[in-house]
């Protein structure tokens, strides 16, 4: 049996296991209800049986991340579930010299500023995953505090 983990850094999860958290999370903000492995084998794109589901589920469980409210029940994140869940949210890394140089060639061919950030908004909301939303001040009313 694996221990539960102190830290959400000290656990190490695969690639399956983190995407099946991250899917019952989901469910259950969205749901407020218990997810069951049956539940989690009908999302779109998971091409995993029930019971596959249900050993993942068990080692999360294992390890502190789910658990069941009561014996017939499907799981439920935990404090350090969530925790894991909000930590792979917030992990970024630096673009590779490819995606910099695409980037940067992308900005470069914009022709104005609504262009411009609308080229940077697409980029963003590609690189994330997340929605992009660009807001800018009217014009009449917008001051320049500082110019580099």
């Amino acid at each position: 049996m694996t221990e539960p983990a102190e830290k959400p850094q000290d656990l190490e999860l695969n690639d399956r296991a983190q995407h099946l958290l991250k899917l019952l999370i989901r469910r259950y903000v969205s749901d407020g209800e218990p997810v069951g492995s049956r539940t989690l084998s009908r999302e779109p794109g998971l091409d995993l049986s029930a019971a596959t589901i249900r050993n993942v589920m068990a080692d999360l469980e294992d390890l502190g991340l789910i658990r069941a409210p009561h014996t017939s029940a499907g799981r439920v994140p935990t404090q350090l579930g969530y925790r894991v869940f909000v930590n792979s949210l917030l992990k970024m890394q630096m673009p590779n010299r490819t995606d910099s140089k695409e980037i940067m060639s992308a900005l470069a061919g914009a022709k104005g500023t609504d262009e411009l950030l609308e080229t940077a908004s697409e980029l963003l909301s590609d690189i994330t995953q997340y929605a992009g939303v660009i807001m800018l001040p009217h014009t009449e009313t917008a001051t320049l505090r500082q110019v580099e």
